[in-house]
């Protein structure tokens, strides 16, 4: 029996008790609500998210979307089953990691060399690539997507357009009646466009994961007062409108990728230092030129244009203000990579970052098997 969706204000809610409720619908979160479905069917769950729609934006959406199997020995059986786990949705492309000097596994970039290559690299600069043909790129916000939808189809239930506030009291965050209590806050937008809170409600859980990524810390701060080692960032991803098709590798260097999407590539830097709190993001420069990039970005474009020529061309599209560069703050979890943490007799904290194409479906997993034992 499906579960019940609540879009709007307009649709009623009171207070209610859930064994389960996640905080977050993006990949995290609906991963974890549809594991949960699956391993625990016998427990009520509640996935509450900010948005309109799970992956509707931030960094679920703009995600790269990449997997592949360079990662360290100790995450290895996790990417292996986040393979396992994106079946169909991941599409082998293949990757080629370049590089500036002979290594070991990197053979002349001329055995991988085709025409398509001559439009995006300088041979001269970049002369070795190690080719991964196990990898591929996938759509995040499809696969959260559908994530969600199948955990609603098995009973989950949802509610959008919802601000979560994590209340602490007691103990570890629990009130008197031994269970954790959240009040959501149903948001709507008045005639002038203003974004209010219509309705609050009181919901109580057994137990509370907090799967919001980049907010999740500083709800769990705000909320029960427990400070984390956890931070955050703030990535762009521009277009390079070089020609490129499904088969087309992923190319990286130096950190750097360059994901083929839409008949063009996504550019993905690597992740600037984190920011500080109260950030707000504002433009560069770019040849005096006033852009939509933050310094960071810049500064990562201009160290590659040698080797990936095609970031010094025409391709490269900045756009002219800060609203035309897609851009989202990111999670960094503690250990850089994806994890859950306990925080207390029934609070959880979920968070994937900027590793969460290689290991969150897996990091999710694992946590519902925990809780659904």
């Amino acid at each position: 029996m499906s579960g019940q969706v609540w879009a709007h204000v307009g649709q009623p809610f009171e207070s209610a008790h859930y064994d389960l409720v996640v905080v977050g619908a993006g990949r995290m979160g609906a991963a974890l609500a549809r594991s949960l479905r699956e391993l625990a069917p016998h427990c009520s769950l509640l996935l509450a998210e900010e948005g309109g729609l799970p992956n509707e934006e931030g960094a679920t959406i703009l995600a790269p979307g990449v997997w592949h199997a360079d990662v360290p020995p100790g995450q290895s059986a996790r990417a292996e089953e986040t393979r396992a786990l994106l079946g169909d949705a991941l599409n082998v492309c293949g990757l080629l990691d370049l590089s500036t000097e002979a290594r070991e596994g990197f053979p002349s970039v001329a055995e991988v060399w085709t025409p398509e290559l001559a439009a995006l690299i300088d041979p001269g600069v970049l002369p070795f690539a190690r080719p991964d043909r196990r990898a591929g790129t996938y759509s995040a916000g499809s696969v959260t997507l559908a994530d969600a939808n199948a955990a609603i189809a098995s009973g989950a239930d949802l509610m959008l357009n919802v601000r979560a506030e994590l209340c602490g009291t007691g103990v570890d965050g629990l009130a008197a009646d031994g269970v954790a209590h959240v009040r959501l806050h149903r948001l709507s937008v008045t005639n002038m466009h203003e974004v209010i809170v219509a309705q609050s409600v009181m919901v109580t859980a057994g137990r509370l994961i907090v799967a919001a990524g980049a907010a999740g810390p500083s709800l769990v701060e705000a909320g029960l007062g427990l400070v984390t080692p956890h931070r955050t960032a703030y990535r762009q991803t521009p277009r390079l409108e070089v020609g490129s098709t499904p088969s087309s590798p992923v190319l990286r260097h130096a950190g750097l990728l360059l994901r083929p999407r839409d008949g063009g590539y996504t550019v993905v830097p690597p992740i600037p230092h984190p920011d500080p709190w109260g950030y707000v993001p504002t433009g560069g420069r770019l040849v005096g030129v006033p852009v939509g990039l933050r310094r960071e970005t810049l500064d990562a474009l201009l160290d590659r244009m040698d080797g990936l020529s095609a970031l010094a061309g025409e391709g490269l599209v900045p756009g002219r203000s800060i609203a035309d560069i897609p851009g989202a703050w990111i999670a960094l979890p503690d250990g850089g990579w994806p994890l859950w943490q306990r925080l207390g007799a029934a609070h959880w904290l979920l968070l994937g970052g900027e590793h969460a194409d290689l290991t969150g479906l897996s990091v999710a997993r694992e946590l519902a098997v925990g809780l659904a034992g």
